[in-house]
């Protein structure tokens, strides 16, 4: 999907068509009041003030056909240019479009307006010629939005739409939105019973059902397997610590508003964790270290805590809890650009098994106008943000730079991915950290025996596992690769009496062999029990009737074919295995 901001023309009539939507809301509602309508990257959305009126999904329609209405009529759109005071006067009566016109630059002399018949709005333009232009839309939803962005103003009512220059463009979308919601990963996550959430429980606290606890566990399985074979060594550290150690790392400074409260008890002021850094600090100072024991790469799958705005949470992808694929290497001042490229080269690693394509490689910088949030070193800032551009450009990584996105104490690595449905997100990260050995005073004894400073590099490759499921919800429809699929294998005997023996066998053997089944022997007909197997998205369904029992053979179709094939039990189980071990 184009970004329409981009586009010249689509960006006009999105503009235009926002203008459109508040005079058919004023028609309907005269009332109503407006703060800004402006264009996004898929369409245009304006917020609303209707006093104690609701605007529902249902009542879009209706706002549609006094659009068309509108356009039909032909309206020209008028612009018209206004000083400050006239401007103030012409809205005196809208609290909302004179908090917009008093904050206007002061240098700002000539202010302009749009007129299309009875409704005039406040806008900078461009607009279409006439409403008749704006012939292809549709609105979308309709959601909440404080004013100005902020929870402690009012609430008001967001209408999202978008316009196209021609019907099959507008259509093409509205496919593609379609194709969007199917591959939810809240849709396909309720349906094939990854995961849940109540209200009971709070929102942004997913609770994993047995289906997605399995893949889960797999994913750590799998990541703790590669790290291993790397030389990480794991450990669990506790969910929360006193409010002291935040203070000592620097996060308390720089992200207690994103944590949870705090929780005092006997004196003592504890809170969540919402990173595992500064836990991992006190394990390496523990021990004393010699130059020769390091890299130390130490490594968890820890479950954070962060309090996201209840606007933000969004499934798996934004939660309030999540596990993280954490890992901070302990290397020296001579070790960055090694132990660097080997996290650049474990993460390329994991997205082939994945078939994952990075949308971007950003390098995350410090803003130099505007260093009041980051550790105050420039010679450090320097020497760490030279030293990840140069391992990127070695490995002949194609990235961006952007200002402003590191971390309070070191530049970073993020990796971009777009997910099916078009979001951008963050999955892995890699921090360069001069800062908290410092604040730690973690040392090591150097060849000449003096004590040295290490360096830290935080690491993520699945980033949230959380997230991660997500992601491949969303890729894969909830059609799971055989090695990561809850069940692997459904059993349907043809027959209850006559071939449920030999199909508790085969459930048997494949058991022993360490693949997972399901056997479907309910008195249904056997058509049913296979459209439903298909719908489950199992990737083998056995269908075993007098022949198979009688040879002994399974007959087998894979998830999406309509081809049936008869092999042994034994080809059958070394398929599987091989499929397995290649991860496909």
């Amino acid at each position: 999907m184009m970004n329409i901001k981009d586009n010249e023309r689509l960006s006009t009539l999105n503009h235009s068509c926002a203008h459109l939507l508040a005079q058919a809301v004023k028609h309907l509602y005269p009332h109503a009041m407006y703060w800004v309508g402006p264009v996004i990257e898929e369409g245009f959305y304006y917020d609303i003030d209707l006093g104690d009126d609701v605007i529902k999904e249902e009542d879009l329609e209706k706002i549609e056909r006094e659009m068309k209405k509108i356009a039909k009529d032909g309206k020209r759109i008028v612009r018209h240019e206004l000083t400050k005071e006239e401007a103030l006067k012409m809205f005196e009566n809208d609290p909302y479009k004179i908090d917009l016109i008093r904050r206007m630059d002061e240098n700002d002399t000539v202010i302009s307006c749009y007129t299309q018949g009875d409704f005039t709005d406040l806008c900078r333009g461009p607009h279409v010629e006439t409403v008749k232009e704006l012939k292809y839309f549709k609105l979308l939803k309709v959601s909440g939005a404080y004013w100005k962005g902020d929870s402690k103003n009012k609430m008001l009512q967001r209408i999202y739409g978008v316009c196209f220059e021609n019907e099959e463009d507008l259509k093409a979308y509205l496919e593609e939105l379609e194709e969007r919601k199917n591959r939810d990963h809240r849709k396909i996550g309720k349906d094939m019973k990854i995961f849940m959430t109540h209200d009971l429980v709070g929102q942004g606290l997913p609770m994993w059902l047995p289906n997605g606890a399995f893949i889960f566990q797999t994913l750590e399985n799998y990541i703790r397997e590669k790290e291993y074979k790397l030389g990480y060594q794991h450990v669990y550290t506790p969910c929360m610590a006193t409010s002291d150690l935040y203070k000592i790392s620097g996060h308390w400074d720089h992200y207690k508003e994103d944590m949870f409260p705090l929780m005092e008890r006997e004196g003592e002021e504890f809170v969540l964790r919402p990173m595992n850094c500064p836990h991992h600090m006190l394990i390496y100072k523990n021990e004393l270290h010699s130059y020769k024991d390091l890299p130390i790469r130490i490594g968890e799958l820890a479950h954070d805590f962060r309090f996201e705005a209840s606007g933000a949470v969004c499934g798996l992808e934004r939660v309030r809890t999540f596990c993280q694929n954490d890992a901070h290497l302990f290397v020296t001042p001579e070790q960055i650009e090694s132990e660097f490229e080997k996290v650049v080269h474990l993460i390329l690693d994991v997205y082939k098994d994945f078939n994952i394509v990075p949308a971007s490689f950003r390098l995350s910088l410090r803003d130099k106008e505007d260093k009041e949030k980051y550790f105050d070193d420039d010679a450090m800032w320097e020497k760490a943000e030279n030293t990840l551009r140069k391992v990127l450009t070695d490995l002949k990584i194609d990235f961006v730079e952007a200002k402003g996105e590191a971390a309070f104490y070191g530049p970073k690595l993020d990796v971009q991915i777009k997910t099916a449905i078009g979001h951008e997100l963050t999955l892995s990260t890699c921090q360069l950290d001069f800062l908290l050995p410092e604040r730690f005073d973690l040392t090591y004894i150097d060849r000449d025996g003096t004590k040295k400073r290490p360096v830290v590099l935080h690491r993520a490759i699945l980033g949230s596992i959380d997230r991660f499921i997500a992601y491949l919800l969303e890729v894969t429809k909830g059609a799971f690769p055989l090695w990561l699929s809850p069940v692997q294998v459904n059993i349907i005997p043809v027959n209850e009496i006559m071939h449920l023996d030999y199909a508790k066998e085969v459930q048997s053997i494949l058991a022993d062999h360490g693949i997972r089944t399901e056997l479907d022997a309910r008195e249904e007909k056997l058509g049913y029990r296979m459209r439903e197997s298909q719908t489950k998205k199992i990737p083998y369904t056995l269908v075993l009737g007098d022949k198979e029992r009688d040879g002994h053979l399974i007959s087998y179709r894979k998830f999406g074919s309509q081809e049936t094939c008869t092999v042994t039990i034994e080809e059958l189980i070394c398929m599987i295995q091989e499929e397995v071990n290649q991860k496909h």
